[in-house]
């Protein structure tokens, strides 16, 4: 199943449901609570403006994420963090495109 991201898609989803790109604790709860808004900027910064980003699956998907995040806590010199099961469901379920 694909998987795919960009700044628009990231805007229709919020809208979906009703948040605005500041509701954090919205934001939470629809990426997989603890750390949802977090790995929602994830997504917005591993994405080019104007560009959609597509995975052929979920793990690829993941890859791309923690990748993006080992490079930008490199550069930053801390520490990776790592989305939960619950991010990993949300952000698949938020993600996914119907075939």
């Amino acid at each position: 199943m694909p998987y795919s991201v960009s700044h628009h898609k990231l805007t229709q989803i919020l809208s979906a449901h009703g948040l605005k790109a500041g509701d954090a604790g919205g934001i939470d709860k629809l990426f997989g609570g603890n750390d949802g808004y977090y790995w929602f900027g994830t997504l917005r910064d591993l994405c080019p403006p104007g560009k959609t980003l597509v995975w052929e699956s979920q793990y690829d998907m993941v890859n791309a994420i923690q990748a993006h995040e080992n490079a930008t806590a490199e550069e930053d010199e801390m520490k990776p963090q790592v989305p939960s099961a619950a991010n990993i469901a949300a952000l698949s379920k938020a993600l996914h495109d119907p075939l």
